[in-house]
């Protein structure tokens, strides 16, 4: 079900695309556009994007990137999301754990970004903490 993406195809992010735009997120929209102008495909030793699948549906996706906003140790989760219709069901947490296994192979730290509650307390549950005072990231999680 979850599968390292060794090449991104924009036609199966439609649905994930369309749900993100309609709930004001658009990260989706950025992971398309940047894999498709080559800006960012994961294609570091140390980087990856993992898809999770369900009889071939795609049902979410998550990065990881080098942290271009640190020292060449921490890693970043980037463009996580699950479908409305698949949240709560372990995908998420499966692919941060994805994530989180193949970060602590390349770095000392997994940083992250967010604004939202919901999803603050979903990666408070998968042991990062929360950092207040950094510009670029919101939590942490120590390897």
């Amino acid at each position: 079900m979850i599968h390292k993406v060794n090449r991104l195809k924009p036609e199966d992010y439609a649905e994930l695309l369309a749900e993100s735009l309609s709930e004001g997120h658009r990260h989706i929209r950025r992971l398309i556009d940047d894999y498709s102008t080559g800006q960012n495909r994961f294609e570091h030793p140390d980087e990856a994007l993992f898809e999770y699948r369900i009889d071939g549906m795609l049902t979410g996706v998550c990065g990881l990137n080098r942290d271009p906003y640190s020292d060449e140790c921490s890693g970043r989760v980037r463009r996580m999301y699950v479908l409305n219709a698949y949240r709560r069901q372990g995908i998420g947490r499966a692919l941060l754990e994805a994530v989180i296994d193949e970060s602590s192979r390349h770095y000392r730290r997994l940083v992250l970004n967010t604004g939202s509650a919901q999803a603050d307390l979903f990666y408070a549950r998968l042991g990062f903490t929360r950092l207040d005072s950094q510009e670029h990231a919101t939590h942490v999680l120590e390897f």
